[in-house]
Formats: C-alpha cells, structure tokens, sequence
C-alpha cells in the first residue's frame, strides 16, 4: 500500500476532497442562492450615509438587543405590515473584501424590532433625543446612552444640527448639544430601514397564532378602535404617557388648543402631514405620522377621542365621518 506511505499523496487527495466538497455544499450553492435572490422593485439601495451609519450600528453593537425580522407571528403585527421575506436582505452585500455581510436579523429583542423603524418612528428629533439618552423620551428604557455622538457648545454654530434634549437632561448647562457627524450617519440609517410593499399579485405570508381584537366602548361615529393603544403605539414616544410632552423637546397635549379647539382641519392635517408651527420655540418639526403609519380614518378618529378627553381635556368626541373628509383634504394638500 505505497499510498499510505506517501505522505504527499495523503494530503493532496485529502486537500482535493476537502476543496471539492466545499465547492460542493457550500460556494457553489451560496453562490445560486445569490444569483436568483433578487431584491423587491420597489427595494433602494442604502445611500453613502446610511452605508456609513450601518457601520456605526455594527461597531456599537447594537444587534446584542434589536432584531431586523418580522415573523410570521400575530404579535409580530407591531413591527411591520407583514413577515418578513428572503428578498427583504437580498440586497445586503459584504461592505468589502476583508469583511462579511452584516444581515442584521438578530435573535433577541431587549428593544423593539427596527425593521420598520423608519416609518414608525421618522421624526429626526426624537431618534438624536433617544440616541443621547434614551431615558429621555422612554423613562423605563434600558437602553445605554450614546453621548459620544454629540458635542456641547455654548454657541452652536449656524451649521450645526441642534438636538432639542429636555431641560431635565441638561445638568444645568445653559449651551445646546449638537449632533456629530456620526450621529447623523446613524440616523440616516435608522430612517432608512423601512419594509417594502411587495408586488401587486404577491400573497402576503400569514401572521399566525391571531389574538382577539382589542376593542374600545363604541364612540361617537362609530370608532371602535381603541384609541388609548393606538396613541400609545404611535403618539407616546414624544408626547408621553401624560400627554405633557417633554419640555425643551416635544409639545404637550394636555391642555393643548389645537388638542381641544373647534379647528378640526388642522388637527387632522397635523397628524396625516406633520407640522412645523412651533420650531421658533425650540420643538422640533413633528413628522407625518398618519401617513408613514397608514392610519384609517376610524383609527385617527379614535386618536383623537382620546387625546380630546384625557389628561384633563374635556372636549367633545369627533366623528369619523368628519375626519375622513379632512383627511381626503390633507392627502389632496400633500399632493398624495
């Protein structure tokens, strides 16, 4: 058996088995796999600044807690419209060479899913806030701050993107903190991450495991929705809980004219179009959220009711007919 013996024979057979079989099981079908998973038509690639905030999102270890999949799952429901499908990464490709692709799909959720975060949560200011210290807008989060993606100044600069953080965090300091370079790269990404509908004939996967619709009492109109949840989902993060919003950062509700005024068109132009009355008092631009969120007009209509009747507010209930003819208004206005 002289090819037992012949060492150089063992390990270039053994050598040939091994590259060959890896061709086999591994390169070649990665390789296919690649080749037919292709991106859906209305996919983007990220731009040079949500390029360099993914590298900012990985470096800072931000996949240990947020996860980028929407399962199949009734409870998954909260982060996006649908589950997520194989052609959601497709377009995800190794930033070089030296360096693997970063899907970010993650296994656990300490923080909410992001997949959708760019639609549900568009608004500039509160991601910089939330990125400085995330107790600042959510009071039980356990996220860790970012303060190294900020610089304070006495006097900002004309140039500089001023983050409109709560007097409370300020420790004093008469200045404002302003974003770095890498903040906004970060948030860039952030806003970038947004599901794509899937093309006009294409099922949609089932979310499964369907838990029983939560209803409120009947309100006037006919709205049904809950409209405590639904503020919650979509409006607390910046107004908060107690509808007081954050001083130096977000306006309160309670008490709020708009809130509890007559003006019906603007209130609902606001929430489907966003607002930009009030930056000459240090708030930021509120974004669109009606839209980005795809709210009914029985869903705004329940939003409303209870942003009119709690915290104090003691205004009359709005019906849905009424909203949806403002809101047909608004989406004429945008030009939608």
């Amino acid at each position: 058996m002289e090819f037992f013996d012949n060492h150089k024979k063992l390990f270039f057979t053994a050598a040939a088995f091994f590259i060959g079989l890896t061709l086999l099981v591994a390169v070649i079908p990665a390789w296919q796999t690649d080749r037919i998973n292709q991106p859906l038509p209305g996919a983007t690639k990220l731009s040079p600044a949500a390029r360099k905030g993914k590298a900012i999102y990985v470096a800072n270890g931000c996949i240990a807690c947020h996860t980028q999949q929407v399962r199949n799952l009734d409870m998954d429901k909260t982060w996006g419209s649908r589950p997520s499908v194989a052609a959601d990464y497709a377009l995800d490709r190794r930033p070089d060479i030296w360096h693997n692709t970063a899907t970010l799909m993650g296994s656990e959720r300490t923080g909410p899913d992001l997949t959708n975060i760019g639609n549900r949560q568009p608004s500039k200011d509160w991601n910089l806030v939330h990125l400085f210290n995330p107790r600042a807008v959510v009071k039980e989060s356990v996220m860790p701050a970012y303060p190294w993606l900020f610089i304070y100044r006495d006097k900002p600069k004309k140039t500089d993107i001023v983050v409109n953080v709560p007097a409370a965090f300020m420790d004093g300091k008469p200045g404002k903190y302003v974003a770095t370079k890498k903040a906004m790269y970060l948030l860039a990404y952030l806003q970038s991450l947004k599901q794509v509908e899937l093309p006009d004939g294409t099922v949609s996967p089932a979310f499964l495991y369907k838990r029983a619709a939560i209803k409120a009492e009947e309100a006037s109109g006919g709205a049904t929705t809950d409209g405590a949840a639904l503020y919650t989902a979509n409006c607390q993060s910046c107004h908060q809980a107690n509808g007081e919003g954050l001083p130096g950062a977000f306006p309160p509700l309670k008490g709020s004219s708009v809130v509890t005024g007559d003006n019906l068109e603007l209130y609902v132009g606001i929430i489907m179009n966003g607002y930009t009355g009030r930056e000459k008092e240090g708030f930021g631009p509120m974004p669109n959220i009606g839209t980005t969120a795809g709210l009914t007009p029985e869903e705004v209509t329940a939003i409303i009711n209870h942003e009119r009747t709690s915290w104090g507010n003691s205004a009359s209930e709005v019906k849905v007919e009424d909203v949806k003819t403002f809101m047909d208004a608004a989406k004429l206005s945008a030009g939608q």
